[in-house]
């Protein structure tokens, strides 16, 4: 995922799980220990549509009881 970059920043691409997973664990108490790979939470060529391709422009999936959505501009909030 490319997340928060201006058209003249350099910017490097980072795995969806780790934006994601921070965002989550930023948002709440939750840590490493108390989730399962992401790809347990949402399908992955779902994601992939939203992260990847461009074909969709959100994805919003469960991970313990938080709501994840994530955009195709790379943000992901936690509700």
């Amino acid at each position: 995922m490319i997340r928060g970059h201006e058209d003249d920043e350099w910017v490097s691409p980072e795995p969806a799980e780790a934006v994601i997973t921070e965002a989550l664990f930023d948002a709440t108490d939750l840590t490493e220990d108390d989730i399962d790979y992401i790809g347990s939470y949402v399908d992955a060529a779902k994601l992939r549509a939203v992260v990847g391709d461009g074909d969709d422009d959100t994805i919003t999936f469960d991970v313990e009881g938080n709501e994840i959505t994530v955009t195709a501009g790379g943000d992901v909030t936690v509700a």
